[in-house]
Order: C-alpha cells, then sequence, then structure tokens
C-alpha cells in the first residue's frame, strides 16, 4: 500500500490510515472473537515462525521509511500534501506493526531479539521506551508512579503530554538506579541510553543522506506519527484500572483484571495479540502466539478493537461516554470495597472503605 500511495499518489495515499485504523475494525466485524488459547507449554522451537516475523520486520520497514524518503526526494509528482498524509501512512507501519512488534522482541532474552527491539525504536526516535516499558511500566502499572496508566477521567490529550514530559526521565532514573546498585554511575557505558542515542542519530543521518534536510523532516513526521498511535495504544490498555493500595507505598500484584483485553480475530492478527493485554502483564515473558484469552469473569473487556477505540480515544466525549461506565462497573466488580475513587483520579492513591 505504500508502494501504491508513492507511486500514484490522490487518494490512495490514504490507504494505509484506512488498512490500520478502519479496514481492520470491518475485518473485526466480520471474522468474530477469537477466545482460543494456544497450549501454553508449546516449546519455543515450535514458535520459529511466529518469531521470524517479527525478526525480519526491521529490514523491512527501514526499506520502507527510506525507500519513501528516497521516492518523494527524487520525484516530483506528489503534491506537498500528498506528501504529509503518505508519511503520515508510513508512521502508520511504523507505529501500529513496528512499535507493537519492538514491544514483543524487548520481551525476549535473545540478545538479537533485543537488538531488533532497539533498531526499530531507533526508527521511531522512541528508544527510552524499552526502559520505561521494562522498568516502570511493568513494575508500576495501575499506580501513581506509572505514567503510562491513564488515569480516570483524563483525556488523551492530557495524557500523551504528561507521559512525553514525565517517561524519558522516568527510564532514565531506572537506568540510573540499576546501574547505582552495582556501584555504576549512571553515565557508564552500560547504561543503555548511550545506544538509544547512537542508535536515533543514526537514523536521522541516513535521513540527510537519503534525502537531505527534507528527509530529515519527512523522517521526523513519520516518528511523530508513529508516537502518536503508540501512546493511543498505552491510553486504551489501562485506562481508569488501578491496583489495590495495600499501605506503606505497597499494592497489589498485578491481576488480568488490571488491563483492558479485546478479543477481536482482525485486529488481534495486525497487532499480534497485544489485545490479550491483560496476559501479557500476568505473564509478561510469554510470547505473543501464547498469550491466552480472558473472558468478561477474569477481565474486563473492549466494545471493539484497538484501531477503532484509538480513533474514539481523539474523541474526549465520546470515548467517555463509552468507556467511564465500564471503568464505574469494573470498581464495582473487582473493588466493591472501596467507596472513594476521587483520590486515585487525581492520581493519587484510592483509600479502602473505613480508611
Amino acid at each position: 500500500m505504500a508502494v501504491i500511495a508513492a507511486i500514484w499518489g490522490s487518494w490512495t495515499v490514504l490507504l494505509l490510515p484506512f488498512y490500520a485504523w478502519w479496514l481492520t475494525t470491518f475485518i473485526d466485524l466480520a471474522s468474530g472473537l477469537d477466545r482460543e488459547n494456544l497450549p501454553t507449554e508449546t516449546a519455543r522451537a515450535d514458535l520459529f515462525w511466529y518469531r521470524l516475523i517479527t525478526l525480519i520486520w526491521f529490514p523491512v520497514q527501514a526499506a520502507s521509511i527510506y525507500g519513501m524518503i528516497w521516492w518523494v526526494t527524487h520525484t516530483d509528482h506528489l503534491s506537498v500534501i500528498e506528501i504529509i498524509v503518505l508519511f503520515f501512512g508510513v508512521g502508520t507501519i511504523s507505529g501500529t506493526v513496528g512499535i507493537v512488534y519492538s514491544h514483543e522482541l524487548m520481551h525476549q532474552k535473545t540478545r538479537l531479539e533485543r537488538w531488533m527491539a532497539d533498531l526499530l525504536l531507533g526508527s521511531v526516535l522512541y528508544s527510552h521506551f524499552r526502559s520505561e516499558h521494562l522498568l516502570v511500566h511493568h513494575r508500576h502499572v495501575g499506580t501513581p508512579r506509572d505514567a503510562v496508566t491513564a488515569r480516570f477521567g483524563e483525556s488523551f490529550y492530557r495524557f500523551i503530554l504528561r507521559v512525553l514530559r514525565e517517561c524519558p526521565g522516568s527510564a532514565w532514573r531506572a537506568e540510573a538506579a540499576m546501574l547505582a546498585r552495582k556501584g555504576l554511575p549512571a553515565t557508564h557505558r552500560s547504561n543503555p541510553f548511550w545506544r538509544y542515542g547512537a542508535l536515533q542519530l543514526a537514523a536521522l543521518a541516513l535521513a540527510v543522506v537519503v534525502g537531505g534536510w527534507v528527509g530529515l523532516l519527512l523522517f521526523v513526521w513519520q516518528a511523530i506519527s508513529a508516537i502518536w498511535q503508540l501512546e493511543l495504544t498505552n491510553y486504551i490498555e489501562h485506562y481508569g484500572l488501578t491496583r489495590k493500595h495495600l499501605g506503606d507505598g505497597k499494592y497489589e500484584h498485578v491481576q488480568p483484571h488490571h488491563s483492558w483485553n479485546a478479543a477481536h480475530r482482525g485486529s488481534n492478527w495486525l497487532l499480534i495479540n497485544l489485545q490479550r493485554h491483560s496476559d501479557h502483564h500476568y505473564k509478561p515473558d510469554r510470547p505473543f502466539p501464547l498469550l491466552q484469552n480472558h473472558g468478561p469473569d477474569q477481565a474486563p473487556q473492549l466494545p471493539l478493537g484497538y484501531p477503532v477505540m484509538g480513533t474514539m480515544a481523539m474523541v474526549p466525549p465520546l470515548w467517555r461516554y463509552r468507556m467511564d461506565p465500564r471503568v464505574r462497573a469494573w470498581r464495582r466488580k473487582f473493588y466493591p470495597e472501596i467507596d472513594d475513587w476521587a483520590p486515585y483520579d487525581c492520581a493519587a492513591t484510592p483509600q479502602p472503605r473505613g480508611a
């Protein structure tokens, strides 16, 4: 679709966002829900073809990004608006697929897979996401210490500004704390932020080599588009869901009911089961083919898949109309003992009944 849009221009530049946001939703409606689970004891060797999909994606994505930069800076048949929309679509590739695949890869143990994750994140100028996700989000999800847990009543626009402001520093502090426990300074060469910076500078430099300063601007635009789509997903995944405070700064263990689930088949194909998010947080090391579907008794369910929910999130009144009643129902079901949720809605700690 990117190639078609680059060659033909006109309305075809809308193909990529239309596919990712709307056609996938139509596929969801046609294909229904997928509640089947592969056995969790499936051997890693039997998942070779699944893993290969994620491993080969970086060269595919790099070719897409830099190939499009070269094409539009060496041809003149596309208007400025067509180029802008085209690279928003390229960002759909690197955000909807690339960052999702990097998320899968960063959770794996092999050096190759983690390097692929870093390369993918470097290509969207969001390398700190790995440190933030692994060291902060998974530890503190559903608590005020996690910036990526969207607060109840918080619009997407307030959420993304808060995340962009807080997460890079939070990721740095988490890595610095790990080094400090080893007796090393934050500036030690083993701090992955050195690698993050080098990869991002290399990605920017290559954009200049391929397409000059226009190529640099187009590269940054696709990165912004990708980050926007990532944070839409982050907003959806935990909106309004909290872990119970046990006192002394401690919280209950993460459970399946602390993430929104979606069993819609088409969008789970596109997002390699990311919508089985409850199981991902429950068992973070589980490869995507083995993620288990959790039903309504175990985890809250989204009414639709991530693509259309992301569109809805960009219209705050519509989002709150559809989602706030579900959050209230979740609270009544899983935490009937908590009367006053106002403190947490202000990013503080919910108090149990009688506290």
